[in-house]
């Protein structure tokens, strides 16, 4: 890069490093030539060239005890092992004060960069710690316009679930959801009522249940719906615990109603039937945020990670099956 920029290797580190006193013309042919040879600084290598001996990554997410949160952390430390990079964790516990306060504390002490799973709640005072790098995982920050984030497809997620009990047939489909100030939850009801509208299926808000987060509560919810005199013959969870919240009211119940959970969990492949899901994969989630840590860009980056769906047989019985 220093030959391409016509200048010495030490003012390309000074330019790199962004270190005072270089001149502004020695200043735009570095950055020309980053340009031009697509140069990306590896964040691990310069803070070893700096005498530290490991890059310090913090994960804040909602709740570790949850396995999409164990397996996002899981993969998260395994992708920043590659790197030699030291992972820290944190949860919130769907409390956006605390959410705020592990993040300003893993500020304080110094950590290199962040991912967040951000909570529903606005997000604009991070602004206030620009100098640190952070990606956010599976939700767009409300507030916070301006940011890298890695998604999942959810919309597409919602809708591919919605279709598939469609076309067994079902037009009474209930939705199972938690907090739709949430971006995933709101993109995946989307993907849930585009389906249906696309089959001029009417949206029936009595069949949809919001802000349910504990499995026991999404039972006692299905519950009531079974019980309605014209109830839903199938319903689409947008987590991993809206699923099992309905296989825990369908232990009691005589009905056997198809349904469909997005997130896999352990064991939906061992009930009879089998529970179908919209899967993706979390390593590339979480490589997929490494990546945009490790690789800064002065731009705000979408990454958008695939699913697909995993038939295995809840979803496939039909109407009064």
């Amino acid at each position: 890069m220093a030959r391409h920029a016509g200048v010495s290797l030490k003012t390309v580190s000074r330019v790199v490093n962004q270190e005072p006193h270089v001149r502004p013309s020695l200043q735009e042919r570095v950055q020309a030539a980053i340009s031009e040879l697509g140069y990306r600084r590896n964040e691990a290598a310069a803070r070893l060239a700096r005498g530290a001996t490991m890059l310090t990554l913090g994960l804040v997410m909602e709740n570790i005890s949850n396995e999409f949160y164990s397996r996002l952390a899981a993969a998260v430390e395994s992708a920043a092992a590659e790197h030699e990079a030291l992972v820290v964790f944190g949860s919130y516990e769907e409390s956006a004060a605390k959410e705020r306060m592990l993040i300003e504390s893993m500020y304080a002490r110094g950590v290199d960069s962040l991912i967040v799973v951000p909570s529903a709640a606005d997000h604009a005072w991070l602004a206030e710690h620009a100098s640190l790098t952070t990606v956010f995982v599976d939700r767009v920050p409300p507030g916070l316009e301006s940011a890298d984030v890695v998604l999942l497809d959810d919309v597409r997620g919602g809708r591919t679930a919605t279709e598939h009990l469609l076309a067994r047939g079902h037009r009474r489909i209930a939705l199972i959801s938690d907090d739709e100030g949430v971006s995933s939850v709101h993109d995946r009801a989307t993907g849930y009522r585009t389906a249906l509208r696309a089959a001029e299926v009417p949206a029936l808000d009595r069949l949809v249940v919001r802000g349910i987060f504990d499995p026991w509560r999404v039972s006692q919810e299905v519950t009531r719906l079974l019980d309605l005199a014209d109830p839903p013959t199938a319903f689409f969870a947008t987590n991993n615990r809206a699923a099992i919240g309905i296989l825990q009211a369908l232990r009691e119940r005589p009905e056997r109603p198809a349904y469909v959970g997005f997130d896999d969990f352990a064991l939906a492949d061992v009930f009879n039937p089998g529970v179908t899901v919209v899967r993706y994969d979390t390593t590339r989630l979480a490589r997929s945020a490494v990546d945009l840590l490790l690789n800064p860009s002065p731009s705000p980056r979408r990454v958008k990670v695939p699913v697909e769906l995993v038939a295995r047989g809840s979803g496939e019985l039909p109407p009064g099956g």
